[in-house]
C-alpha cells in the first residue's frame, strides 16, 4: 500500500511540472522570434486600415477600434502612429510598445496585424436613427416586443468636427435584415429589397458629399432588430462615360420639334397680326357707317317733318285755288311758289344722293372688313388638342374667344347684309321719286306762266287745281313710303348699334390677342434659344455628373494619424446595437459535477 502511494505522488509531480514545462517551452519559443527579427528598421510597403465602430441603436457611437494590416517588405523595427488607448497584437506574441501616440514593434516580412483602441476619436459621418410606431416616435428600449406599423428614419451627414475627406469620397452602404416572420408589407422607397432565405435584405447607398434620410417602414409583430449594419467604401472605381448617343440623338429630335412648334408660333404671329390689322379696318369703317346710319337715323324727323309740310302745303294751295277769288298777281305767286318748292325737291334729292353717296362707301369699307374675316371652322377636337398642348393657356382662351366673337360678328352681319343692300336702292328710288315731283312743279309753273295769256284763267285754275289736288294724292303716297324709310332706318341704326359694340369688342380682343401671340412667339423663341444646343448642354451635364462621382484618383489617407504613409486603403464597419425582447432570467440549481480521476487524485494532497 505504501508503494502504491508512493507511485501516486511521484505521478503527481510529473502532472504538476508540465504546465511550467508549457510555459517554459512557450518563451523560448517567443525569445527565438524575436531573435529571429534584425533589430534594424524596418520597411513597410503599404498599410491598410479597417475602423469598426459599435452604435447604439440611436446611432451614438459607444465603441471603436482599428484593425491595422501592414504588409512588411523588410523585416526589422516598424513605427506607426495612432491615438490608441490600448493594442493587441493579431499576428504574434511580440510585444507592442507605445508612447505619445507612436507605436513600436519588430515584425518578419509578411502581413502584420495589430488591433488598436480608441476612446475619443469621432467618425467620419454623423448618423442619426429614430423610430415611429405607427405614427409616433418611441424610444428602442420600449419598442421591442410591440406590434403595429413601424418607421426606422436613418440620416447621415457630415461630421464638421473631423476632415471632410472621407464625407467628400467615400460611399455609405446601409443595409437591415428583417425577419419575414416578423415583418410585412416592407417599404424602402430609396432602398433596394433582396430576399436572403427567410430574411428580407433591405439596402441603401449613400453617395460622396451627400445628405440623406433613409426610411424603411413596414408592419411588424413582436418587433426584434438584429441591428444595422453600415459600410464605407472609398468611391475610387473609376466611371466609365455612358453612350449617350440615343439620348442626344432624341435631343436633337426635340430641338427640331421646338424650332418647328418657334416658327409654327411666328407664322401665327404674323397671322394674328394681319387678322388684328383687319379687324382694325373693320372697325374703322363701321365706326364711319355707324356715325352715318346714326346721322340718317337722327335727321329722319326733319325729313319727315319737311314731307308733312310740303305735303300740307300742296294740300292747302289744291284747295285754296278758286277761279274766282285769284287774280293774275296771285298766279304769279302761284308759279313762283312752285318754282321753290321744285328748288326744294330737289335740294332733297341731292341731299339723298349724297346720304347715298356716304352710306355707300362706309357699306363698302364694312363689307371689305367683314369679308376679311376667314369662314374656316375649327372643330372641338382641334380646340381639345390645343388645349392640352404646352401653349400657353391664356393666350389660347384668347384665341378662342376672339374666334367666337369673329365668327358672330361675321353670322350677324350676313344676317342683315340685305338690309345693307337694299338702303343704297331705297334712297336712290327716293331721289328720283323726288325729282319727278320737282319736275312736275316745274312743267306746273313753265305751263302756268305760258298759257297766262292765251288761256282762259277759270279753265286753267282749275286744271291747276286739279294738277295740284293730284300731286297732293300721290305725294300722300310718297310720305307714307318716306315714314316707313325713316322708321327702318331708325330700327337698322339700333340694331346695329349692338353690332358696332360688338365689333369695337372684337378689334380690342384682337388686338390682345396679337400681343398674347406675340409673347407666346418670344417665349418660343427663348425656348428654342436656350434648346438649340441641348444635345451639347447635356453631353457636359453628362460629363460633370461623371466627373463628380468619379473619385478613381483618390489618394487614401489615414483615419487615425496624418503621419502614417504608405495608406492602401481605409473601411470603415459599423453596426448598431440589436433591439430584442429581453428573455426572463431562469435560475438553475447547481450541477454537482462528478470528480474525476485527476481530481480526485489531487484532492488527496
Amino acid at each position: 500500500m505504501r508503494r502504491i502511494r508512493k507511485i501516486l505522488l511521484v505521478f503527481a509531480a510529473v502532472i504538476l511540472m508540465i504546465p511550467s514545462f508549457v510555459t517554459a517551452t512557450s518563451n523560448d519559443n517567443k525569445s527565438g522570434s524575436e531573435e529571429d527579427v534584425p533589430q534594424t528598421d524596418g520597411e513597410v510597403s503599404s498599410k491598410d486600415e479597417v475602423v469598426y465602430a459599435k452604435l447604439s441603436a440611436t446611432g451614438e457611437r459607444q465603441e471603436i477600434y482599428v484593425v491595422n494590416i501592414l504588409d512588411i517588405a523588410k523585416a526589422g523595427k516598424i513605427t506607426d502612429y495612432g491615438p490608441y488607448t490600448s493594442l493587441k497584437n493579431l499576428t504574434d506574441l511580440t510585444e507592442l510598445e507605445q508612447q505619445d501616440n507612436i507605436v513600436e514593434f519588430a515584425a518578419p516580412e509578411g502581413k502584420f496585424y495589430y488591433q488598436g483602441n480608441m476612446n475619443e476619436e469621432a467618425l467620419p459621418w454623423d448618423i442619426s436613427i429614430s423610430y415611429l410606431l405607427d405614427g409616433k416616435e418611441i424610444v428602442p428600449e420600449e419598442l421591442a416586443g410591440k406590434d403595429g406599423h413601424v418607421q426606422i428614419k436613418i440620416a447621415t451627414s457630415a461630421n464638421e468636427n473631423i476632415d471632410s475627406v472621407f464625407y467628400e469620397n467615400y460611399l455609405l452602404q446601409i443595409s437591415l435584415s428583417l425577419n419575414l416572420d416578423n415583418y410585412s408589407n416592407i417599404q424602402a422607397p430609396d432602398g433596394m429589397l433582396a430576399n436572403a432565405g427567410k430574411n428580407k435584405q433591405v439596402t441603401f447607398t449613400v453617395m460622396p458629399e451627400k445628405e440623406e434620410e433613409l426610411v424603411v417602414e413596414a408592419d411588424v409583430v413582436n418587433f426584434e432588430l438584429d441591428g444595422i449594419d453600415i459600410s464605407a467604401v472609398p468611391s475610387s472605381m473609376p466611371i466609365e462615360d455612358p453612350n449617350v448617343g440615343d439620348m442626344t440623338g432624341d435631343m436633337e429630335s426635340l430641338t427640331d420639334a421646338i424650332e418647328e412648334i418657334n416658327n409654327g408660333v411666328g407664322d401665327l404671329k404674323d397671322g394674328v397680326t394681319e387678322l388684328n390689322n383687319g379687324v382694325q379696318d373693320l372697325r374703322g369703317g363701321s365706326k364711319e357707317y355707324h356715325d352715318g346710319i346714326s346721322a340718317i337715323s337722327d335727321s329722319s324727323s326733319e325729313l319727315v317733318n319737311a314731307s308733312i309740310d310740303i305735303d300740307e302745303a300742296l294740300e292747302t294751295m289744291s284747295n285754296s285755288l278758286s277761279a274766282e277769288e285769284i287774280s293774275l298777281g296771285d298766279v304769279g305767286k302761284l308759279e313762283e311758289g312752285l318754282t321753290q318748292m321744285a328748288d326744294g325737291l330737289r335740294g332733297t334729292s341731292d341731299g339723298l344722293l349724297t346720304l347715298k353717296g356716304n352710306f355707300a362707301n362706309a357699306y363698302s369699307t364694312l363689307n371689305e372688313a367683314m369679308e376679311a374675316i376667314p369662314a374656316y371652322e375649327i372643330s372641338d377636337e382641334e380646340i381639345q388638342q390645343l388645349q392640352d398642348s404646352d401653349a400657353d393657356q391664356a393666350v389660347i382662351g384668347k384665341l378662342l374667344e376672339t374666334y367666337t366673337t369673329a365668327q358672330t360678328a361675321k353670322g350677324t352681319y350676313a344676317g342683315v347684309k340685305d338690309g345693307f343692300d337694299a338702303v343704297g336702292v331705297t334712297l336712290e328710288q327716293l331721289s328720283g321719286s323726288i325729282i319727278e315731283m320737282a319736275d312736275s312743279l316745274d312743267t306746273m309753273a313753265e305751263e302756268l306762266s305760258s298759257s297766262l295769256e292765251n288761256m282762259d284763267i277759270a279753265d286753267s285754275i282749275t286744271q291747276l287745281q286739279e294738277g295740284l289736288s293730284a300731286l297732293s294724292s300721290n305725294y300722300g303716297a310718297f310720305h307714307s313710303g318716306l315714314v316707313d324709310y325713316t322708321g327702318g332706318v331708325s330700327q337698322l341704326s339700333g340694331a346695329y348699334g349692338e353690332m358696332h359694340n360688338g365689333i369695337v369688342d372684337l378689334a380690342e380682343g384682337t388686338g390682345e390677342l396679337q400681343n398674347g401671340a406675340s409673347q407666346l412667339h418670344d417665349g418660343t423663341t427663348e425656348l428654342y434659344e436656350s434648346t438649340s444646343d441641348l444635345p451639347e448642354q447635356m453631353k457636359e451635364e453628362v460629363d460633370q455628373m461623371m466627373a463628380e462621382y468619379d473619385k478613381s484618383d483618390f489618394q487614401p489617407v489615414s483615419f487615425v494619424s496624418p503621419k502614417n504613409e504608405k495608406i492602401n486603403s481605409v473601411q470603415f464597419v459599423f453596426k448598431t446595437e440589436s433591439i430584442k425582447v429581453e428573455e426572463p432570467e431562469e435560475t438553475e440549481e447547481p450541477v454537482v459535477e462528478e470528480k474525476g480521476f485527476w481530481a480526485r487524485l489531487k484532492a488527496l494532497f
